[in-house]
């Protein structure tokens, strides 16, 4: 009793944690499996056994495969389609959601929003509307999606894998989910496009670099006169010299523009200077350095790009390295070779110096560099390139080979010739084989902080099962609902996991309903199947909230919602999807 009342207090802490955020899910997994097994609890030995279960295996390939589609060509081709697309804005809505609704059941779900979202903006913007009306609906897509498949999202990989480890039964099947999601994603996808889009508030969003950034107010030329004492020294000793938020953008030599500055560039007398700066700092950038301003056009964003030197606007993923930290203590132009020009958050510039700004997920970043290091410093920093993106258009052959691949591991699980972990984990070697994916790629593809809080919370899920938890959660539940009908039950069930999942991850979310659905369907003495399908369907619909799948926080920024905006169309989806889904699940998996 003592150790259920311990695993009891260890979780309440845990979601509490988990909703504040403050400390990553991850950390906090691997804190609460360290407790309980230095309390006796969990064994020492089977503590980390977590790690090398199947459905951490299994997610670390979905997402390597994922990755490897993507560099083939294969979702780049129907992302080209889908911006193709004209005609009247809801036609415009449907075509991306479809899209990204398809795609996500059979890769990642983040993948394919992170695909899809460059083509949403840039429709928006030729079409001259809020990217707010287009970024939700993507996001909602991408968990409608994933509920179809076993593959589509790591909750139904879990749930899957727990029927086999607790009911002695075969796991779900890779098409198992598929008849209850198709439902679910085709009648929220109907909802979607003709009511739910028009529940969302209209936000500005980034609308182009130029309105989002107001960049063009805060830009400069300024000369290098041979008197300067600045002329010959180079441009770190500028930036020792200077205060205030000024930074160098530009530079320009006998009308030609120079490549990405090195800090050991020096100045010479008529340089021309590109700089950022507001009007104060400017003053005394002038009165420090006796350069002088040119009677120059009036500066761009245009004027900050040349053959060489780009810039993108990225948005900070949720498991970014940035978050809770300054552009100041990360250096990133020291350390990463690129300018951070301007930080917009919920669709607002913020004002204050970006370079003295905590970053927090869903936050939009203009940066400014070489091309060729933005594109491979995106995945350092954890942030998703908007707009500024060429879609990889694979040759015919290396498409047909990739989806053959993927195709031959799909068939392998769905006939049992080979167990989901070891026929992805093969398609991953295939793939790394082949060349559609080099090892770094394979490494940087995967989710760590997800893949560490499945291996900690799998021995807690278990724990709360063997202790007893779960069956006293679960009979309080049935004693809230034992006069009710099964049906009722189940949407009690759905209601509770629905909301668990818009705080908490979903993978933990499934991890900690698994054991409590099944205790409750022993309790009844019926088929633990539609239960344990119940909680997968409201573990991956987390529609409320931002914080409650990363597919809602990366939309945050670059469709200027607010935290509060998200109900709106999200609450109605819920209700529609619970009570459309237990129906559905009730004739698929019969009491």
């Amino acid at each position: 009793m003592f150790n259920m009342y311990l695993v009891f207090t260890t979780l309440f802490l845990v979601l509490i944690l988990f909703a504040w955020g403050r400390w990553r899910y991850d950390l906090v997994s691997v804190l609460a499996l360290l407790f309980l097994t230095l309390t006796g609890v969990i064994p020492g030995d089977e503590a980390f056994l977590g790690f090398g279960h199947p459905a951490v295996i299994t997610v670390a390939a979905v997402l390597i495969l994922s990755r490897s589609l993507l560099n083939a060509g294969l979702v780049d081709s129907i992302a080209r389609l889908m911006a193709r697309s004209n005609g009247r804005l809801q036609v415009q809505l449907a075509t991306l959601v479809a899209g990204v609704t398809v795609c996500s059941a059979f890769m990642n779900n983040i993948g394919a929003l992170a695909l899809f979202m460059p083509v949403a903006i840039r429709i928006a913007r030729k079409s001259k509307a809020s990217p707010s009306i287009f970024l939700m609906p993507l996001a909602f897509g991408s968990l409608l999606g994933g509920l179809i498949t076993m593959i589509g999202t790591p909750p139904n990989i879990i749930i899957s894998l727990f029927r086999e480890d607790t009911s002695a039964a075969a796991p779900f099947g890779m098409f198992d989910f598929t008849p209850v999601g198709v439902v679910a994603a085709l009648v929220g996808f109907i909802f979607i496009v003709t009511l739910g889009w028009r529940l969302i508030p209209r936000r500005q969003g980034s609308l182009s670099q130029e309105d989002l950034f107001e960049i063009d107010k805060y830009l400069t030329e300024v000369v290098v006169p041979a008197d300067s004492k600045f002329a010959g020294k180079r441009l770190l000793d500028l930036g020792r010299a200077i205060v205030g938020d000024v930074t160098v953008v530009g530079h320009v030599r006998n009308k030609r523009k120079l490549p990405f500055f090195s800090p050991y560039r020096t100045f010479q007398p008529e340089d021309h200077i590109i700089i950022k700066a507001n009007p104060e700092d400017l003053k005394d950038f002038l009165d420090i350095t006796g350069f002088e301003l040119t009677a120059s056009k009036k500066m761009s964003t245009e004027d900050l790009r040349s053959e060489e030197i780009n810039l993108v606007e990225a948005v900070v993923t949720s498991n970014s390295p940035l978050i809770n930290q300054s552009a100041r203590s990360l250096n990133l132009r020291s350390v990463y070779n690129i300018n951070l020009l301007g930080i917009s958050r919920e669709g607002a510039r913020l004002d204050a110096r970006p370079d003295r700004i905590r970053f927090r997920a869903g936050d939009v970043l203009l940066l400014q560099g070489r091309s060729d290091v933005l594109r491979n410093v995106m995945s350092s920093i954890g942030c998703l390139p908007l707009v500024e993106r060429g879609l990889r258009l694979g040759q015919p052959r290396r498409l047909y080979l990739s989806a053959a691949i993927f195709a031959a591991a799909l068939l392998a699980t769905t006939f049992g010739l080979a167990p989901i972990q070891v026929a992805f984990m093969t398609a991953v070697a295939v793939m790394l084989l082949t060349g559609f994916v080099t090892l770094r790629e394979a490494y940087d593809s995967i989710d760590w902080p997800v893949i560490v809080l499945l291996g900690a919370m799998i021995p807690v899920s278990r724990a709360l099962e063997t202790t007893g938890g779960a069956e006293m959660i679960g009979m309080a539940i049935y004693g809230l609902a034992g006069e009710l009908a099964p049906w009722a039950t189940l949407m009690v069930l759905m209601i509770i996991t629905m909301l668990l999942s818009n705080v908490v991850n979903n993978a933990a979310a499934a991890l900690l309903m698994a054991p409590i659905a099944l205790s409750i369907a022993k309790s009844l003495l019926i088929s633990p199947d539609p239960f344990l399908m119940t909680v997968a369907v409201g573990a991956s619909s987390a529609f409320l909230t931002p914080i409650g799948h990363q597919s809602n926080t990366l939309v945050m920024g670059p469709g200027g919602y607010h935290f509060g905006d998200y109900w709106r169309m999200g609450l109605p989806l819920s209700l529609l999807i619970a009570l459309i889904t237990i129906p559905v699940i009730m004739f698929v998996f019969p009491l």
